[in-house]
């Protein structure tokens, strides 16, 4: 799934050839991109708008129209941005809409598994619909140790859990967690409320370190993931657990190690990162982890698609 380095790696591509731009004709084929709205109808609305800016929260790519309305894409497990994408449409067969723009360039939305999804907000409902999904940026100067801390304070679930909980910080998945929790010499089954102000601090610097270095790497290509040009990222060639059972760790030799935490597969050293003294558990997923949670509920926008995680 493309996680906040990934979609700020599209959203730096995409905003020099989108602002500006008048959306032509727009074409949806998918009907669950914008689901329950009809595909047609969401089209439509989006035909005439101008692009005043292209931002990013989270994992969601936020295109903002000069009418004050918002395009919200959740680019989901295997979505992905082209521009300028091929005119040939039959060349692709996971394209699933394509904008054609006033320039005369195609914008095209191509998606494997068709999670992702693309969400039409009214003037005045951007702010109420993320406030209900997610929490603060972590690369912004408001994520201090003493944010990360009130995010955390209180949870019995895993640090790794509360870290892929989008309401505690916006835009961390299963890769960046692990790397962040491998800088911060911190166990992923660590109950996330326990950690000391030492370590709070270890993670928050752990946090940025990894999403900075995965912006710099254009992300991560694992299999489907790429950039809006069509080109892999290189963020996976670094890693420095995730995905490298048995390999030793870059820092002290020892194998790394995987386990369950918050029904995801998750990598760690077992010398770095030590394991509560109080748990029990064998490796794998124990009866403290929990999955992560559900989003909140919201008021219902105007003309949207969709499926929110």
């Amino acid at each position: 799934m493309p996680e906040l380095p990934e979609v700020e790696t599209i959203r730096s591509q995409l905003a020099p050839g989108l602002i500006g731009r008048r959306f032509e004709r727009v074409q949806i084929d998918d009907p669950r991109l914008t689901r329950p709205e009809s595909p047609d109808a969401v089209a439509r609305e989006l035909e005439g708008e101008r692009v005043a800016d292209v931002r990013r929260r989270g994992k969601y790519l936020v295109v903002a129209f000069e009418s004050d309305r918002h395009l919200l894409v959740h680019l989901r497990m295997t979505g992905s941005l082209q521009h300028p994408a091929r005119t040939d449409r039959g060349a692709d067969p996971h394209r699933r809409a394509v904008v054609r723009l006033d320039d005369g360039s195609d914008v095209a939305y191509r998606d494997v598994r068709r999670f992702g999804t693309w969400t039409l907000l009214e003037p005045g409902e951007l702010e109420e619909y993320l406030a209900a999904r997610i929490g603060g940026e972590p690369l912004e100067r408001s994520f201090t140790d003493a944010a990360l801390a009130r995010a955390l304070a209180g949870r019995r679930a895993p640090v790794k859990g509360a870290l892929l909980d989008q309401k505690a910080a916006a835009g961390i998945g299963n890769i960046y967690a692990d790397e962040a929790l491998w800088l911060a010499r911190v166990h992923p089954r660590r109950p996330a409320g326990d950690l000391a102000p030492p370590e709070i601090a270890a993670l928050r610097r752990g946090i940025r370190k990894a999403l900075r270095t995965g912006i710099a790497r254009q992300g991560a290509t694992l299999r489907d993931y790429r950039d809006s040009r069509g080109a892999r990222g290189r963020m996976q060639h670094e890693f420095h657990v995730y995905g490298r059972e048995g390999e030793p760790c870059p820092r002290c030799g020892t194998p790394i190690e995987k386990t369950r935490v918050a029904g995801r597969g998750t990598w760690y050293c077992p010398a770095c990162q030590p394991r509560p003294s109080d748990d029990p558990d064998p490796p794998g997923e124990s009866s403290a982890d929990v999955r992560q949670p559900a989003s909140a509920a919201a008021t219902t926008p105007s003309l949207r698609g969709s499926r929110e995680s």
